[in-house]
């Protein structure tokens, strides 16, 4: 049974054969550490891509930092979509990219809004 906290997961939840960080997010610095900023913002950028990118009926997405490199560039970006009528996900891209795009650039502002209370990790 799923419970807050468990795991010292980001979600609270351990979540095998997904993917899933080993990174614990507690007590991180809000505005610069890639392992809790990543964690939500991997979460947004997957349900976003199910909310509004037509024929997505699941997402999940893998961002990995480099050092030096800015918390809004992540090194990697892997993106893995399931579609409910079977297309190629390569006919989407445009639209995944977008969303994908639109998110990264929502990073910048992540940090403030867990400063603020408007972000929780659960």
């Amino acid at each position: 049974m799923a419970r807050p906290g468990g795991g010292n997961r980001a979600n609270g939840l351990i979540t095998p054969y997904r993917p899933m960080t080993l990174e614990a997010a507690a007590g991180k610095n809000p505005v610069s550490h890639v392992g809790k900023l990543y964690q939500i913002a991997s979460r947004r950028i997957a349900e976003s891509m199910v909310a509004s990118v037509s024929g997505v009926a699941a997402a999940e997405c893998c961002l990995v930092s480099q050092i030096g490199r800015p918390v809004a560039d992540p090194w990697i970006a892997d993106i893995r979509v399931g579609l409910r009528d079977g297309r190629p996900a390569g006919d989407l891209a445009p639209e995944l990219e977008e969303v994908l795009r639109d998110q990264l650039a929502r990073l910048e502002t992540l940090g403030r809004e867990f400063l603020k209370g408007q972000v929780g990790m659960y």
